[in-house]
């Protein structure tokens, strides 16, 4: 029942994907990799890209081995298995260790179990457009701007204040009061929002969309369009047209932009289920 389409692609300029989509049977996947910032240690010898490779196999391996079992239960065993993929080469407990965000779809039978993990959300259309979001590092993230817009311009200069502001951040994450994001701790991964639609009766789900920031930018940021309109839009004309709108949006509009980074990997999974057309 579940049609899958798909893109991914590296910010303008950049040789490497930090996102990663896939698609394992019934399970389709978006992770988003943490961009290092140019200086930064991460007590690791592996990057983002190498992070959410290993995470999306050891998804697939966790699922495989146990396709009844709950997703976060699943996103746990993958993290732990991770952990062990390191080599004993890296300090895990480093506050800068590679992590990803985390958009899981599975289709069991006549429902869909979901899963979303920081800040790659779900658009779900069951003759109702809604988006299922994990906003607690925007909350922390707004939290911390009020931080620094407290401290007078005079006392630092912007890359002091920018490195101090990626410090705070670092120990805000997979923190109580902080935010959750799949890393080193398993535990991260029973803190995810989750939930099941169903594929039968009146709130069927139709429509489904998995997306990196980079790509949700389209709505949340420039406001190109609205969920439902994003949804219309692959509907109609498929992933890659709108990672081209947003490309376009990136340089005619950065006065939008709410990240530090002018461009940004973007990566989307769509799905439509029910008979085919």
């Amino acid at each position: 029942m579940m049609r899958v389409s798909c893109a991914s692609a590296p910010a303008p300029g950049r040789p490497v994907n930090e996102d990663l989509v896939f698609r394992f049977g019934p399970l389709v996947g978006v992770l988003d990799g943490a961009t290092v910032p140019e200086g930064f240690d991460t007590g690791c010898v592996h990057g983002p890209e190498w992070y959410v490779r290993h995470l999306a196999a050891r998804i697939g391996v966790a699922e495989a081995a146990r396709p009844s079992a709950r997703l976060t239960s699943n996103l746990a065993a993958a993290i732990l298995a991770v952990r062990a993929d390191h080599g004993g080469q890296c300090d895990l407990d480093h506050p800068g260790t590679p992590s990803s965000t985390v958009c899981l779809l599975r289709e069991c039978g006549d429902r869909v179990d979901y899963l979303v993990l920081c800040d790659s959300p779900l658009v779900l259309d069951t003759g109702q457009v809604s988006v299922v979001t994990d906003d607690r590092l925007e909350s922390a993230m707004a939290e911390l701007r009020r931080t620094v817009a407290t401290v007078p311009a005079g006392d630092s200069d912007p890359v002091t204040r920018f490195r101090h502001a990626v410090g705070v951040q670092r120990e805000r994450m997979n923190r109580t009061h902080g935010y959750w994001v799949a890393a080193a701790d398993p535990d991260a991964a029973f803190h995810a929002v989750n939930g099941t639609v169903p594929l039968r009766g009146r709130s069927a789900l139709r429509r489904a969309a998995l997306l990196s920031d980079g790509a949700s930018s389209a709505v949340e940021q420039f406001e190109l369009t609205d969920w439902a309109g994003l949804l219309d839009m692959l509907s109609a004309d498929g992933p890659g047209a709108l990672l081209d709108r947003v490309r376009e949006a990136e340089r005619d509009l950065p006065d939008r932009l709410r990240r530090h980074k002018p461009t940004d990997d973007a990566s989307v999974v769509f799905c439509e289920f029910g008979p085919e057309a």
